[in-house]
């Protein structure tokens, strides 16, 4: 009888410990999830930051780029009002994007090129495209790690039972989505 009381014991403290070890790595993982889309978050508030100064430093040189300069500033404005992962996504690639075409807009204007002020945006806008790229990596590998513990035996049984749910990539789904919409 003591036997058969020792092994329940021993198992039930080896459960409990399992328990608390899946218990504790869910936290850590999810916490690393919100702490990387907290950076991504940083990063992207920065990027709206710099833009209105590339739209003004591009409008005194390239008034007939009005339609571009309008495309991205309508863009940052869809980026801010979404919640939605995919959308903001999508929002953020087209972006990026129509702050290329206006640093390619600027390579047409020597004397914009020449302007330290222009250079030190430039280089930190792309500082910023560069952050955000490893902020990204960064956050899709933590959801990763977390999304994969909770699909996982027998971390799923203790994940079901806190209601931890699955988190979504910061990247685009489709092909459609891959495709940058022309802002000129």
């Amino acid at each position: 009888m003591e036997i058969i009381g020792l092994l329940l014991t021993t198992l039930f403290a080896v459960l409990f410990l399992g328990g608390v070890f899946i218990y504790n790595a869910l936290v850590r993982d999810r916490n690393r999830v919100l702490a990387a889309w907290s950076d991504i978050s940083v990063q992207l508030k920065r990027r709206h930051d710099l833009l209105p100064k590339l739209v003004d430093a591009v409008r005194q040189y390239a008034a007939y780029e009005q339609a571009t300069l309008s495309a991205v500033v309508e863009l940052r404005t869809q980026s801010e009002h979404t919640s939605a992962l995919a959308e903001k996504g999508r929002l953020e690639m087209a972006l990026g994007a129509g702050m290329r075409q206006l640093l390619a807009v600027a390579e047409q204007y020597p004397e914009l090129k020449a302007s330290q002020n222009f250079l030190a945006l430039q280089r930190d806008i792309t500082e910023v495209e560069n952050h955000i790229q490893y902020a990204r990596r960064y956050y899709n590998g933590a959801v990763r790690n977390l999304n994969t513990r909770i699909d996982s035996f027998p971390d799923l049984l203790l994940a079901r039972l806190f209601r931890y749910t699955r988190h979504e990539y910061f990247a685009l789904e489709s092909d459609a989505e891959r495709h940058v919409p022309e802002l000129r």
